[in-house]
């Protein structure tokens, strides 16, 4: 069997899913990453000669294909959000970013030095990569297509949320790699604050705003004789933007992640009532969804060719305290005192979902400096990126229909007591249950 026409076969089956899949399973507690994981797995182990995948011998086209569909998929979740930018109205987001961020890295970091053996600057390396909440895998929670008003708190704060953090987790990354060729621990802080945090984090925002900015200007300000994009209504504008952005950001040297969301943040400030923001939106998330299911099926390809093979029960361990403990804790005390309700507060900390992003970061890292136990850091992660996978991805639609049917019931309740009030002949205001945090 010809192992080439076998593999053209085989993408066409997963491009084709790509389509029906996500239509079969709309309601359903099961994922499309679930669901291409498995199918990866079980492509790769089937008696056809398919070369398994081995992101420790293949680090730079690991690195190089989960950065791709990293940021198409910030484009995307950057152009989904309908809200505006501000410090109220993202309270939310930013105290996840100041606070449950930094919490898990340190608890990430800590347990890896404690309960793993790992060196310090490996064991800050392993929180770093699994820190950031992921674009790519958590559509199931985020917010609806633009202007559609699906933009509820918990949707909009793990998307606002993974859209950052995966810029937010570079400084972290590239702490840890400066830590092994550091001679001491001054050069080392003060280098890594002033240029991986100050100066990178600076140009990569401004670079977004400056490059949205002006790709708003050209699709909705310019006129008409001059070939406003919008007119146009061609969605690979939207990759465009995206490899613009990003590669303007790497190039003056800032994070280009956080560039590509910026930039789409920008651009749908602009004309917010347009249906341009639709056509763009639709083309990123077809783009999007297309290189993420080629991604999973790599992944479950990986995973029978034996990259969980050095995971031990420590190991094992350290990921389920980390999805189940750690995320979860450190995500409900960034909402302390955010006047959010329990139900809420408790989806936001339970969905921190792990995914290819932390894949990138690790192969990143392991191309930069050599940290050691690679098969062992390949392994918690990839164990961490399944576990999260099949936990959240079984879980997100029920709790995501049940948060829907209480904020129905939360609406009937003020209507009827809105009506009630003003209206003293209604008589009793009739009771509408409302579920029990």
């Amino acid at each position: 069997m010809d192992t080439y026409d076998l593999a053209l076969t085989l993408a066409g089956l997963a491009i084709l899913g790509a389509a029906v899949v996500p239509r079969l399973l709309a309601e359903r507690p099961l994922s499309f990453p679930v669901v291409y994981i498995a199918a990866g797995a079980a492509a790769f182990a089937l008696p056809f000669g398919l070369p398994r995948p081995d992101p420790v011998a293949d680090g730079e086209a690991v690195e190089r294909l989960t950065e791709l569909v990293v940021l198409i998929s910030l484009m995307g979740s950057g152009l989904r959000i309908d809200r505006p930018a501000g410090w109220r109205s993202w309270q939310v987001t930013w105290r996840l970013l100041a606070v449950a961020m930094p919490l898990t890295i340190a608890g990430a970091a800590l347990l890896g030095w404690w309960m793993l053996g790992l060196v310090p600057a490996t064991a800050l390396l392993l929180g770093a990569v699994l820190a950031p909440t992921d674009p790519v895998l958590a559509s199931d929670v985020q917010v609806g297509p633009p202007g559609e008003e699906e933009e509820d708190e918990v949707r909009f704060a793990l998307t606002s949320e993974a859209g950052l953090n995966d810029g937010l987790a570079f400084p972290f990354t590239n702490a840890a790699i400066a830590a092994l060729g550091a001679a001491t621990l001054t050069d080392w802080v003060g280098g890594w604050f002033l240029e991986d945090v100050v100066v990178k984090l600076a140009v990569g925002v401004a670079v977004g705003w400056l490059v949205g900015r002006a790709l708003a200007l050209a699709a909705f300000r310019l006129p008409k004789a001059s070939g406003r994009l919008a007119e146009s209504a061609e969605g690979f504008v939207a990759v465009a933007a995206t490899l613009l952005a990003y590669g303007v950001g790497e190039l003056c040297h800032g994070y280009g992640f956080l560039s590509v969301f910026v930039a789409a943040c920008t651009l749908r400030a602009y004309e917010r009532g347009h249906d341009y923001h639709q056509v763009l939106h639709k083309f990123a998330e077809s783009t999007e969804r297309l290189l993420m299911a080629g991604m999973l099926v790599l992944l479950g390809g990986a995973v029978v060719g034996g990259v969980l093979e050095p995971l031990t029960l420590r190991g094992a361990v350290f990921g389920l305290v980390l999805v189940l403990v750690l995320r979860p804790l450190a995500g409900w005390l960034a909402q302390w005192r955010t006047g959010r309700p329990r139900h809420e507060r408790a989806a936001i900390a339970f969905f921190g979902i792990r995914g290819l992003g932390s894949a990138y970061y690790l192969a990143h890292a392991l191309q930069e400096a050599d940290f050691g136990r690679a098969d062992e850091l390949w392994a918690i992660v990839t164990f961490v990126i399944l576990l999260s996978a099949v936990l959240h991805g079984l879980t997100a639609t029920p709790v995501m229909l049940r948060l829907e049917r209480r904020r129905s019931i939360g609406a009937r309740n003020r209507r009827a007591a809105d009506r009630h009030r003003t209206d003293p002949t209604a008589g009793p205001m009739p009771p509408v249950p409302t579920p029990v945090d």
